[in-house]
Parts: structure tokens; C-alpha cells; sequence
């Protein structure tokens, strides 16, 4: 793994990223878009990358039988202690990588790689993970494969008021440039990468899957500054919701959002 990602997930309290900010709808239109598409439980599903099992927990009390997989240990510990006393815990947490799998081939219906494509900034190893996640999909198994768009965070700092920094300038440019985020200090997130959305599908298709939708996941809320204040009233929230699921998958739009997240199926 990368150390300076590594190092940045060893310190950085991603195990409750998902109960703060635009986070939540991040998360939120993420369990939309699983319920919508994935397989009925009981089936397998291997959470790749899935940190501290914000989404394992999730799909293990709906009836899945989940396997939790992440290269932090200390995320790994935090999903255990989390998941220790649950009625239904997933039926595994272990350290390990997305390009090296520990799983038989064909073993699971679904998989999930909500994390891992933005960090492996090297297209070769992209290619890597989406070979393994074919490999241990059954036929006609869905991918769930999450990635940050190319303008994320030239956005994120238009709403910021960033840009006049120039050492921030410097990060957006070379993001937007080649996708390459390297943001050299702290505060700016840590390296990954960030697709274009054709691109996140010409590699899902490259790795023999067939992509049955790219969905942005925050749309233009992405560009709230006042976020915070309008998902804690509950009509407000509604309302960006609606309109994140009304753009959700508008070619013209999708770039907007910071998040985007394709389904897939393997053949």
C-alpha cells in the first residue's frame, strides 16, 4: 500500500467519515443504489476496502453473508469491535489488498469496491483489482465500483474559497491535468485518483464487465456551501435528495458530482 495513504488512514477517522458532512449523502444514495441493484439476501457479498464496515454491517443485518476486507489493520480492528456484539455480524474482517484477493473464484454475488479504485493511482493496478474482482464475482455477479471525479475538488474549492491559495491551486491543476491527486500536505486529503466518468466505465469494460449504469452519487449538492444546515431539516434534506436522484445519471451532470458510482455485472 501506498505509505503516505497508509499513513493518512492511520490517523484519519474514517470509520465515522460517513455520519459527518456531504458524507451522508454520500453514503445514503450508496444504500440506494445497492438496494436498487443488488441480488436479494441471502447472497455473498465482499466489501472491498470497506474500511470499518460501514456498508458490511449494513448488508450483514439485511441477511447477506459479508466478508470485510481492508489493507488498514487499525480499520480492521475498529470493524470487529464494532461488529462484535451484532446479532449478525459479517462472516469476516481481515487485512488484504484489492489487487491480491483472498477469496475462491466465482464465491460471491456481489462486490464491493467503494474505495479502493481512488486510491490505486497507477492504472495497471486499477486494472489489477478490477481483474480480481471479476474473478471472485459469479457469473452474472454485480460490481459496485465507487470513484472521485476529475473535478471534485477544483469544486471543492470553489466552495471553499481555496483557489487563492497557491499551493492549492498547484493540487487542483495537477488533478485535473492527469487525475493525479498528491496533495503534499495535510488538510488536502492524501493521494488518489480521480476518473473521469467514461473513464471508470471504458475500465469496468476493459475488465470484461458490462456496465449497467454510472450514477452520481451528491450531484450538485456536492456544491453547497450551507450543507450541514439543510440535511438536519428534514424537508431540506428531502429536497436534495430528490434532486441528486433526479440527475443521477445525466451524462451532462455526472461530472459535478464528487462521487460517482457504477454497477456492473460480470459476464
Amino acid at each position: 500500500m501506498d505509505p503516505t495513504i497508509a499513513a493518512f488512514y492511520a490517523r484519519s477517522p474514517e470509520e465515522d467519515r460517513h455520519t459527518r458532512g456531504l458524507a451522508q449523502l454520500e453514503a445514503y444514495r450508496t444504500r440506494q443504489l445497492i438496494e436498487r441493484h443488488a441480488p436479494p439476501a441471502p447472497a455473498t457479498v465482499l466489501d472491498v476496502g470497506g474500511a470499518a464496515g460501514a456498508y458490511a454491517v449494513w448488508l450483514a443485518e439485511r441477511g447477506y453473508t459479508v466478508h470485510l476486507l481492508d489493507p488498514v489493520p487499525r480499520l480492521i480492528d475498529e470493524a470487529r469491535i464494532r461488529s462484535g456484539g451484532l446479532a449478525r455480524p459479517p462472516a469476516s474482517c481481515v487485512v488484504g489488498d484489492a489487487r491480491a484477493l483472498p477469496y475462491a473464484d466465482g464465491s460471491a454475488q456481489v462486490v464491493l469496491l467503494l474505495g479502493p479504485l481512488y486510491h490505486l493511482t497507477d492504472s495497471l493496478d486499477r486494472a489489477r483489482a478490477l481483474a480480481e474482482a471479476a474473478r471472485v464475482l459469479a457469473p452474472g455477479g454485480v460490481l459496485f465500483a465507487a470513484a472521485i471525479t476529475r473535478w471534485a475538488y477544483a469544486l471543492y474549492g470553489l466552495m471553499r474559497d481555496l483557489l487563492a491559495d497557491p499551493a492549492f491551486a498547484r493540487i487542483v491543476d495537477a488533478s485535473v491535468r492527469d487525475g493525479v491527486h498528491r496533495p503534499g500536505r495535510d488538510g488536502f486529503f492524501t493521494n488518489a485518483y480521480f476518473h473521469r466518468p467514461d473513464e471508470l466505465g471504458d475500465e469496468l469494460r476493459n475488465a470484461g464487465f458490462r456496465v449497467d449504469g454510472c450514477y452520481g452519487l451528491e450531484g450538485p449538492c456536492g456544491m453547497l456551501p450551507d450543507f450541514d444546515e439543510r440535511w438536519s431539516d428534514p424537508q431540506r434534506r428531502d429536497g436534495m435528495i430528490r434532486i441528486a436522484e433526479m440527475v443521477e445519471a445525466e451524462p451532462s451532470l455526472l461530472g459535478m458530482s464528487p462521487h460517482i458510482l457504477a454497477v456492473a455485472r460480470r459476464s
